[in-house]
């Protein structure tokens, strides 16, 4: 029982002494603490006194600094200022300087002016002194004429009338001596420019002589082995004979005249590649639509080497240099058209050459001449593919290619169209009619040509209100006159245009057929 006393006396020592020891650290921990809290409040003062001080430091420095820089900036103002001000100074020294030259410049056309002022014063007062003098002379020129007049009358004994007349016959004379020089002042100058005259003179005899003829051929045949070959051409339902059009763009005429098919059309290159290729075809036998197109495009290309070659050929042999390509070509294609059965292309030649004899006899530029001959009638080779008559449609192609307008104007007048043509415009035409009219250059078809005559006139005298009809210019133009009490302005338009259409309709011609419709009014009155 004793021991239980004793355990609990010591249980409760220990546990008093581990309290107290507890609470000793407890409070050894607190001493601790707080002496740490004021050692670090110590040490954050002390820093806190440090930052300070540098701020204040530094502020004093950046003080010190802004006013270094104030300082600075002000006295670059100031120098700035005063430069500014030493300029302007300058400136208006410099403009004191010229307003005071103004001044004197001022000055001095003021004296000007005022000394003109007064020599002008001076003047008036003379011109006026002197219109006086002049009105007090004329007064006594007056009356001394008057007197002279009296004078003469009495004297001569002739009225005012009689002296009239006599003066005015010697003025007559006078004139007439003056009209005598001036008359022979322009003979001599007609003798000094007597040989250009005679140029224009004998140019225009020539072309006066030149006459005009064109035809063309728009068919040519093409012979064949044997009529069975005719059923090849034609083939099964026509079908060779239209692929053959069709390539060629020409009309193959097939009928019973033995052992020939004719080819027709305007264009005389595609009438000699259809020839061609017919030929070509018949030779060889194989006669279908894949092979006619095949020989077709042979063909033409071979056509268009000789029409370079043929174009080329003309220019050596003319010795026509700078000739533009294209022209060059439808030079070829002339090689291909025929006139009258005369080639064009050797007839351009020989009209080239011949033009260049007439110009050179005139004393004119013989290469050009040669050169306008050459080139006369190209506008031949478009005329199937272009509205116009060949000399339009020429004239038209070398002004565009760029040749010389002397060339241009011979191209559209060596037929007589226009007016107001050159003299190597008549050259050409003389020289064109002499190349056409020489024996064996053409061949005539005079019942042809006498036909299409006939049958525009025909035409044209079928219209109501036509009194007369004349075909000219080998059947390229008609000339239709009418009345001109039945057909007003008005119904003479309409009709030329109908006749126009009715040649259009029933006749069949290359190139164009011109009608000019003339209406006239004669107001005829006697005086008795």
């Amino acid at each position: 029982m004793t021991t239980m006393p004793i355990l609990a006396v010591e249980w409760w020592l220990t546990a008093g002494l581990a309290a107290a020891a507890c609470a000793l650290g407890i409070l050894a921990v607190l001493g601790y603490l707080r002496v740490r809290d004021a050692g670090v409040r110590e040490r954050a003062k002390k820093q806190a006194q440090e930052a300070i001080t540098a701020a204040q430091a530094e502020a004093d420095r950046l003080t010190r600094q802004a006013q270094i820089d104030a300082k600075a900036e002000v006295i670059k103002l100031r120098e700035q200022f005063e430069k500014d001000t030493e300029e302007t100074r300058k400136e208006l020294r410099n403009e004191e300087r010229r307003l005071a030259k103004r001044e004197d410049l001022i000055d001095q056309k003021t004296e000007s002016v005022a000394g003109k002022e007064r020599t002008v014063e001076v003047a008036e007062r003379s011109i006026a002194e002197k219109e006086r003098a002049l009105a007090a002379k004329d007064r006594q020129i007056g009356e001394v004429i008057e007197q002279q007049k009296a004078e003469l009358i009495r004297v001569a004994r002739m009225s005012e009338e009689e002296a009239r007349n006599v003066l005015l016959e010697r003025v007559t004379k006078e004139v007439e001596i003056d009209a005598g020089q001036l008359t022979e002042r322009i003979i001599n100058d007609a003798k000094e420019s007597a040989e250009e005259q005679a140029r224009e003179i004998i140019t225009t005899a020539i072309q006066r002589y030149a006459a005009e003829h064109t035809a063309d051929s728009t068919v040519s045949t093409v012979d064949i082995p044997s009529d069975d070959m005719k059923g090849r051409v034609i083939g099964r339902e026509g079908r060779n004979i239209r692929a053959f059009e069709k390539a060629t763009g020409v009309d193959v005429i097939v009928d019973d005249t033995p052992g020939v098919v004719v080819v027709s059309a305007f264009d005389p290159v595609r009438r000699e590649v259809a020839r061609r290729s017919l030929e070509k075809l018949i030779q060889d036998g194989r006669i279908h639509p894949a092979r006619i197109e095949e020989v077709v495009a042979e063909t033409e290309k071979e056509v268009n080497r000789k029409i370079a070659e043929m174009g080329k050929k003309a220019c050596v042999e003319t010795n026509v240099r700078s000739l533009h390509g294209k022209l060059q070509q439808l030079l070829g294609r002339l090689h291909f058209r025929t006139s009258y059965g005369q080639n064009v292309l050797r007839h351009s030649v020989e009209v080239g050459f011949l033009s260049q004899l007439i110009a050179e006899d005139l004393g004119l530029d013989g290469e050009l001449a040669r050169r306008a001959g050459l080139l006369h009638d190209i506008g031949k080779a478009a005329d199937h593919e272009v509205e116009g008559g060949h000399p339009q449609i020429g004239a038209d192609l070398l002004k565009r290619y760029g040749e010389d307008p002397v060339v241009v104007d011979a191209a559209m007048g060596h037929h007589g169209d226009g007016e107001n043509h050159g003299m190597y415009t008549a050259i050409v035409s003389a020289a064109d009619a002499i190349s056409a009219s020489r024996p064996g250059a053409r061949r005539e078809t005079l019942d042809r040509y006498i036909k299409r005559l006939e049958k525009l006139e025909e035409i044209a005298t079928s219209f109501e209100g036509v009194k007369q009809a004349y075909a000219i210019q080998a059947g390229r133009e008609v000339r239709v006159i009418v009345d001109a009490s039945s057909v007003d302005d008005r119904l003479a338009m309409k009709a030329a245009r109908d006749i126009a259409k009715k040649i259009e309709e029933e006749m069949t011609y290359p190139g164009e057929i011109k009608v000019t419709l003339i209406r006239e009014t004669r107001c005829v009155e006697y005086a008795r």
